[in-house]
């Protein structure tokens, strides 16, 4: 019997759960795609019943539950924070102190409990890891380094907000961190709020947001708000920042520093914004352009892998394997709080003596971030017959092909295929896919199909054997969080076509034979696929290829704003009547949008599904 350890992160955001069998990741999941709650912050007990049945086993065979950080630590740095910023930040200490003394304080304790009422057997022993140490497991034990350099960097755990540890075989050594409230997680948040976003959700809008601008405010930024050394190491001015009172992340000092009060959520985006979310990208870079060359100098290391919710800004990532800071760059495709339920599996694993059984085959442990739930045949015919959904079984052969054709003919595609991707980003198994040589593709997909804000890029899969032919891009990016430049080769101009362009109208501007994903600023966010990492995409990609000679696909998250990606069959299909999509594919099951029955439902479903 394998030596089980199941791993819980929960109560922030991003609650999921995480199985690990003799060191090996066996399932995970988030518990929004069963619940349907973006980023819900609940007890995973959805995800933890699905890891359970996917190895087939009860509780009472689980070794160890590991929870992803010390809620007694967190507890003391969340009261030591407001007694310093007293008397501001009374009300919301008044809100919060009554959670914190019923039951976050003990949430190991709240964790116990709830396990128990799943009644699914005997509760094994649950433990506390600390919530970098967690973020570090899942960073470089799947990786598949002997030893590397493991940085995290993210908001905040219980008190570290960036650390830097040295991995060898199955011991990760902490070596030197950075503690709240000095957080570039938080920096970034409190442009991502000033900017009208949700913070710990609008943050990769900011990204996306930033090649729109120049980063005029990046001298002010490093002059008022961050002090940075040489070495990566840094300090907030705190005077400009309300964080630490836990209402709000920005308040008056901020509005005075950058002309005026913060952008409302939905109004119109001007020119301020762009180069906002530019400057502020700027100096994200630095910093960790800065904190990785540390980590080379102190290891000594050639590899690094990276966790943290800061590790899913694939920008600054693009930017460190550019600038060839090491050798190689591995990032957790979970990198942020979902990941720290397998990392804190991973740790206690290895504590229990699991090893790292992957080592030697020149592979990660991830299987592709495969690890959530899968749907077969029965299941999915069994569902569409019930549904009165039109649809024809094809063989299994013919499947890429028949995919490919209709996709060279223009039609988007939601693609639903074997297990679900673990982490934010969709990798070719619950994905919505185009043609990315039509240049009208990336408007036709936000605003018809994700409802979503125009300026937002779509990213590229492309074939590994390929990649160097279409991007500028010297190591593999399986998990989609590396940007890099598109080759030039495949750019239509030496020089700039959108000279002279400004904000929203750089849209308009095609730059590339790929241009559904070129970004304004000649950059894509690249997934490269191979047979073994996902062979049933990469049959696909093949097949397109095969008939336009082109060896990638637009790629991006089958949902629409505001919602989690797809689990389920009755999920995609609803997905697929709900929007413009033209093709649905579950398995070797292909539905044409002209040849369903009419969509009815009561009420607005977008009412239903708040803006993210």
């Amino acid at each position: 019997m394998a030596d089980l350890v199941l791993g819980v992160s929960a109560y922030y955001h991003d609650s999921a759960a995480a199985l690990v069998a003799d060191g090996v990741p066996v399932a995970a999941a988030q518990e929004e795609r069963f619940s349907r709650k973006r980023h819900d912050p609940g007890f995973p007990e959805q995800a933890i019943r699905y890891c359970l049945e996917e190895a087939g086993v009860g509780l009472d065979e689980v070794a160890a539950v590991a929870y992803y950080e010390d809620p007694r630590l967190k507890f003391r740095r969340v009261l030591a924070t407001y007694l310093g910023a007293a008397p501001h930040g009374a009300s919301s200490f008044r809100e919060t102190l009554p959670e914190w003394l019923s039951w976050k304080r003990d949430t190991v304790g709240t964790v116990r409990d709830n396990l128990a009422a799943l009644g699914a057997g005997r509760v094994p022993p649950v433990v506390a890891r600390r919530h970098h140490e967690s973020h570090a497991a899942s960073a470089f034990f799947p990786s598949p380094y002997e030893s590397a350099a493991v940085l995290c960097i993210d908001g905040v755990g219980e008190w570290a907000t960036t650390t830097l540890w040295h991995g060898r075989d199955d011991t990760l050594r902490p070596l030197t961190e950075i503690r709240f409230p000095h957080s570039l997680g938080l920096l970034y948040s409190a442009f991502t709020y000033f900017c009208g976003f949700k913070v710990d959700s609008g943050e990769y809008k900011l990204m996306g947001l930033a090649p729109y601008g120049t980063p005029r405010y990046a001298g002010l930024i490093r002059e008022k708000l961050i002090d940075v050394k040489e070495d990566g190491s840094f300090r907030l001015d705190m005077r400009y920042f309300e964080y630490l009172a836990g209402q709000v992340m920005t308040g008056r000092g901020f509005e005075r520093l950058f002309g005026g009060p913060r952008r409302l959520p939905e109004a119109a985006l001007t020119e301020r914004e762009f180069d906002l979310a530019a400057s502020v990208q700027a100096v994200t870079e630095e910093v960790v352009l800065r904190l990785a060359r540390t980590a080379r100098r102190v290891t000594g290391e050639s590899r690094l892998c990276l966790a943290g919710g800061v590790a899913l800004n694939c920008v600054a990532n693009g930017e460190v394997v550019r600038e060839k800071v090491f050798d190689e760059v591995w990032i957790q495709p979970a990198a942020g709080d979902a990941g720290g339920a397998l990392g804190a599996a991973l740790a206690v694993a290895l504590d229990r003596g699991a090893g790292r059984p992957h080592l030697g085959n020149g592979r990660d442990a991830m299987a592709g971030s495969l690890l959530g739930p899968s749907y077969d045949a029965a299941q999915i015919r069994a569902f569409l017959d019930d549904a009165g959904a039109v649809y024809t079984e094809l063989d299994p052969r013919d499947t890429p092909g028949s995919v490919a054709d209709r996709l060279a003919q223009g039609a988007i595609t939601g693609w639903f295929q074997g297990r679900m991707e673990f982490g934010p980003r969709a990798l070719g198994a619950r994905s919505i896919l185009g043609d990315p040589r039509d240049p009208d593709m990336q408007s036709a997909m936000n605003l018809k199909i994700k409802f979503r804000e125009s300026f937002r890029p779509f990213a590229p899969s492309v074939l590994r054997d390929d990649t160097k032919e279409y991007f500028e891009l010297d190591q593999d990016s399986p998990y989609m969080l590396v940007v890099a430049d598109v080759a030039p080769a495949q750019r239509l101009t030496v020089g700039d076509p959108g000279e002279g362009v400004t904000g929203l109208d750089l849209l308009k501007v095609r730059r590339s034979t790929i241009p559904a994903v070129t970004h304004v600023d000649h950059s894509a966010r690249v997934q490269t696929v191979d047979e073994h990492g996902n062979p049933a995409y990469h049959r696909l990609l093949t097949a397109f290829k095969e008939r336009t000679g082109c060896p990638v696909l637009i790629n991006t998250s089958f949902n629409v704003r505001g919602e989690p990606i797809v689990n389920s069959p009755r999920d995609a299909y609803t997905c697929f009547m709900r929007t413009d999509i033209d093709v649905l594919v579950l398995g070797d099951f292909l539905l044409e949008k002209k040849d369903q029955p009419s969509w009815h439902e009561t009420e607005d479903w977008r009412e239903a599904i708040p803006l993210d």
